[in-house]
């Protein structure tokens, strides 16, 4: 007469595995749930009229009012044209100083240089909110404000230190070997620059450009303290007028919303591979 046997020691820990697993995925869904809850309801608010927001605050917008996104575009698309050109002035230049700043940083050796990158390092602890009233009164003298080199000179300032940082640092992790290599084929300083360090830290310009369009696209004080021409007005801003001008039709206000944020999403949905690289170290990413 047979005996059942006991389950085996494996089993278990297979079992005990897979619930673990489970409690885990649940977990971090609950969790994305929590975190894309705000922007779910915001998407689906810009889809109702004022009566269906009224009428079913928590409901499916049927049947969907896409005029709400016409009026948003209508009142909105003066401050995408400026903060497009603002975002984009300043990315580029961030970019070009950071990569120039981190390459002489890192590969030229000069009377002082770290004692500059030293200097450099320490603004990263000086609060932006300190330097507020000082670059006020500065952009005042230089006769700036309500231009939109008041938008641009700041941002490009303010955004430069950590990217020369991080330059500096990513290519000091590049072998010297690549470059006495170089020197010995006769490659010049430009030409080292342009076809070995460029190519090389594509992880790091996704990194900057990402963190450089978040930081100018939300910030809200400063283009709202310098700035009053409503032409000049940046898209947070912006839509903090509509508000005030729509306190009732919530689709609008939340299509508005909506609309501020896809430039966002589309970003990070291309450059998310180059930057996790970026933040990983700035180890090379591949096409496939």
């Amino acid at each position: 007469m047979s005996v059942l046997s006991k389950p085996k020691p494996r089993v278990r820990v297979n079992q005990r595995r897979k619930t673990e697993q489970r409690i885990l995925i649940f977990s971090l869904g609950f969790l994305a749930f929590l975190g894309l809850f705000p922007y779910l309801f915001m998407l689906l608010t810009s889809f109702k009229n004022t009566q269906q927001f009224v009428d079913s605050y928590w409901g499916l917008p049927l049947p969907l009012s896409f005029e709400n996104y016409a009026a948003a575009w209508g009142q909105t698309k003066d401050y995408f044209v400026t903060t497009f050109i603002v975002v984009g002035a300043t990315i580029a230049a961030t970019l070009l100083l950071g990569l120039l700043s981190g390459f002489i940083l890192s590969r030229f050796v000069f009377v002082g240089r770290n004692f500059l990158f030293t200097c450099v390092g320490l603004l990263l602890m000086v609060p932006w909110i300190a330097a507020l009233i000082p670059l006020f009164v500065l952009s005042k003298d230089l006769k700036m404000l309500n231009t939109i080199w008041v938008l641009i000179v700041p941002m490009i300032a303010g955004n430069a230190v950590l990217s020369v940082i991080l330059f500096k640092n990513f290519i000091d992790s590049i072998p010297q070997e690549l470059f006495d290599c170089s020197v010995v084929f006769g490659a010049s300083g430009p030409q080292i620059f342009r076809y070995i360090v460029v190519p090389l830290s594509y992880p790091i310009v996704g990194t900057i450009s990402l963190l450089t369009m978040i930081n100018v696209w939300n910030e809200f004080f400063w283009p709202l303290l310098t700035v009053t021409d409503d032409s000049l007005r940046t898209i947070s801003v912006g839509i903090s007028f509509f508000q005030g001008q729509n306190e009732t039709d919530y689709g609008a206000l939340m299509a508005g919303y909506t609309l501020a944020s896809i430039p966002l999403l589309f970003l990070f949905t291309f450059l998310s591979k180059h930057f996790l690289a970026g933040i990983q170290g700035g180890l090379s990413v591949s096409d496939k």
